[in-house]
């Protein structure tokens, strides 16, 4: 039973398009059965990289996935991924074209750093020529930026995800795209969620995309957020919350999900997952106390459950962020410690980015597409490789085997390492 002094926001579709599956069935069955999606980079070079193993999605064809097929050569992988997965969202919520009105469905998208495709720039590259220095800016105007492809742009632009989903399906509401990293897919979801309870729309496609194995990102990622060194065993490289975690892995993926407004998703008869009750946000801060790092998290969840009335206790389990770092993994516990007290070490906690690694903003929106399922389910998937317990962590991380869920409450929580932090309280329905 729903209600809400405001309108109520509810999830009727889920897409997903992962390294352990394409679709959420095929992403379900891996859950459930443990299956990693970690391994040896195959599709760039990786001899000369600092960490040569990833989580890649294999077998993915835009053009079984896209509708508007002549707009994917201008279309990144990141924005294929997050099309195809708004096409299987809108599929599974039973929604056809023209069944909403275009005017009242839009668009929130999580988008991070779109990698360049050095292909596209060799021609204008190759011939440097040597020359006088002083005329290189002039000859790059008259001889070389002809050489590349007018369309180039437009495959790097963050905000292309929401416009081609926008496009897709003549969206033509509220569109705006998040780029705050990890934390952009809830960030998205609370955006969403404002629209609609406001009034503005009836309808909101909600998700975010990313991929993180091109060269460029797989260097840039292991200076910045330390990359694990387990290329021997690579299915268990990636270990949140263990006590010999060394890093994390490079991944890709996106997951959107259909939002409506109770009345809305009722009077069309559909499916509902769960409703969307609260997503709080916060950021670390300047501090120089590192027993003060984490304090946007602890904003995030501490105004969920003061705007909810929801006690921690009563949280059936914790979606956690989990990114295998060893300072990470410790801030985030310490978070939940502060910010829940006593309930923080008796909770559920699933950590999803051991399956699939981390790539930027799409990581959160795919971990929540995991807590989504779960629910639907009744059955937590375990987290993968957790097998020493780190005692500066104290949480109840699921792993050995899933877990039955009675609990129709989940939190799902994603923060970045410079301190940007959400999360979103569930319920399912």
């Amino acid at each position: 039973m729903i209600s809400h002094q405001v309108s109520p926001v509810v999830i009727t579709g889920v897409g997903v398009v992962s390294p352990i599956g394409i679709g959420k069935q095929a992403f379900w069955r891996s859950l459930v059965e443990a299956r990693s999606g970690v391994g040896p980079l195959k599709s760039v070079p990786s001899s000369r990289l600092p960490s040569k193993i990833g989580a890649e999605i294999h077998d993915f064809d835009p053009y079984e996935h896209i509708l508007n097929r002549k707009s994917i050569k201008v279309m990144s992988r990141d924005v294929q991924l997050g099309v195809a997965a708004a096409n299987m969202s809108m599929k599974d919520a039973g929604l056809k074209h023209g069944q909403v009105d275009p005017n009242r469905l839009g668009v929130v998208f999580g988008a991070g750093h779109i990698s360049s495709t050095p292909e596209e720039l060799v021609a204008a590259a190759r011939n440097d020529g040597g020359g006088n220095q002083l005329d290189q800016f002039d000859r790059w105007g008259e001889e070389r930026m002809g050489k590349i492809p007018p369309l180039w742009l437009l495959r790097q632009l963050p905000n292309m995800p929401a416009c081609h989903v926008a496009i897709e399906h003549d969206a033509r509401c509220h569109n705006n795209t998040i780029t705050s990293r990890e934390s952009s897919a809830l960030l998205a979801m609370s955006e969403a969620m404002g629209t609609i309870q406001r009034g503005a729309a009836d309808c909101m496609i909600v998700g975010a995309a990313s991929s993180a194995t091109d060269p460029f990102d797989v260097a840039r990622f292991n200076s910045f957020e330390s990359l694990t060194r387990r290329v021997d065993d690579p299915e268990r490289a990636c270990r949140p919350f263990d006590r010999d975690r060394d890093g994390t892995v490079v991944g890709e993926g996106a997951a959107v999900f259909v939002l409506e407004s109770y009345e809305h998703a009722v009077r069309r008869g559909a499916n509902i997952y769960a409703e969307l009750m609260a997503v709080g946000s916060g950021c670390d801060g300047r501090t120089n106390d590192p027993k003060n790092s984490g304090a946007g998290l602890v904003a995030s969840i501490s105004s969920i459950i003061r705007r909810t009335g929801i006690r921690p206790e009563e949280i059936g389990h914790i979606n956690a962020h989990g990114k295998s770092t060893q300072r990470d993994d410790l801030v985030e516990a310490s978070a939940y410690h502060r910010a829940m007290g006593s309930a923080a070490s008796k909770l559920s906690v699933i950590a999803l980015g051991s399956y699939f690694g981390q790539f930027d903003a799409g990581t959160g929106a795919v971990e929540l597409a995991g807590s989504i399922l779960a629910m639907h389910h009744r059955e937590l998937p375990v987290t993968l490789n957790y097998e020493t317990p780190d005692p500066g962590c104290r949480l109840n991380v699921v792993r050995d085997q899933s877990r039955p869920l009675y609990n129709s409450l989940a939190m799902s929580v994603n923060r970045t390492s410079m301190g940007q932090s959400t999360a979103a309280l569930l319920r399912a329905v």
